[in-house]
């Protein structure tokens, strides 16, 4: 009997994976994680972890008859570098690994937006960006990651600027995962066609089957923002110059969003 294979979706945070793993659940052999909300956030933590594939299995795909992928999305799993380990462990040296990316400054707005929706941020858009980005140039997190529950929320609600430096969260990733580690951007997911042929023909699976132009992406934010000024988004790009250059070598094309 052949086993299904496993795929996680690992993040990133605001980066439209809910509308991601609505995409690949489109696909007839692929049997999403349920429920999926709260998150499975199984390979956070050891303990979880070394309850085995079994009990993985019987948790969050009781429902899966026959598919060939079954996929988990948790979206802190990105920035905990214990996690790709864990998943290789307990799921086997098969499995996939997935992380969607968007422009990091567009991810830092949602991210406020969403701290700002569920009660975790009070500041205005500006005030908290220029903090996280202080930050994040004098590498001091201990600044800003103070005063959230850590047993509620598994990362820091405030890395507005930190977490879009995509390629550092996924080096552990990469060195566990190689050619495994899949990435898409959300802009191009989003827009259908070839890339979402693409994404599923690196996941091994044909894209005859679903509907390569999906729906607008999910998760929008009903908060009131703000757009950030122009000398604010030329710091960002500036101070994302780096990490999206790296990016771009990693994925090997330009990236859709405009540079410094």
């Amino acid at each position: 009997m052949t086993h299904p294979r496993h795929l996680v979706v690992i993040g990133a945070q605001r980066c439209g994976s809910t509308f991601l793993l609505k995409l690949l659940s489109q696909h007839p052999a692929v049997c999403t994680a349920e429920p999926a909300r709260p998150e499975p956030k199984v390979f956070i933590d050891a303990e979880r972890t070394a309850r085995g594939h079994e009990w993985y299995d019987q948790t969050w795909f009781s429902h899966a008859e026959g598919h060939q992928l079954l996929v988990e999305k948790s979206t802190s799993y990105l920035e905990n570098p214990e996690a790709p380990a864990r998943v290789l462990q307990m799921l086997g040296e098969e499995t996939l690994a997935l992380a969607q990316l968007r422009d990091p400054i567009d991810r830092a707005v949602s991210n406020w937006r969403f701290s700002t929706d569920n009660g975790l941020e009070t500041r205005p858009l500006v005030e908290a960006i220029e903090a996280d980005l202080e930050a994040a140039e004098q590498a001091n997190a201990a600044a800003v990651d103070k005063g959230w529950d850590r047993a509620a929320v598994s990362v820091s609600p405030y890395a507005y600027v930190r977490r879009g430096h995509y390629v550092d969260y996924l080096e552990p990733w990469r060195q566990q995962f190689g050619e495994r580690l899949v990435l898409c951007l959300l802009d191009e997911t989003a827009a259908g066609g070839e890339p979402v042929v693409r994404l599923f023909r690196s996941l091994g699976l044909n894209a005859s089957a679903i509907d390569t132009n999906p729906a607008e992406p999910v998760n929008a934010s009903a908060a009131p923002g703000g757009d950030l000024d122009a000398d604010l988004v030329a710091r960002l790009r500036d101070h994302y110059a780096d990490s999206d250059a790296r990016l771009a070598e990693l994925l090997g094309r330009p990236l859709p969003w405009r540079q410094s």
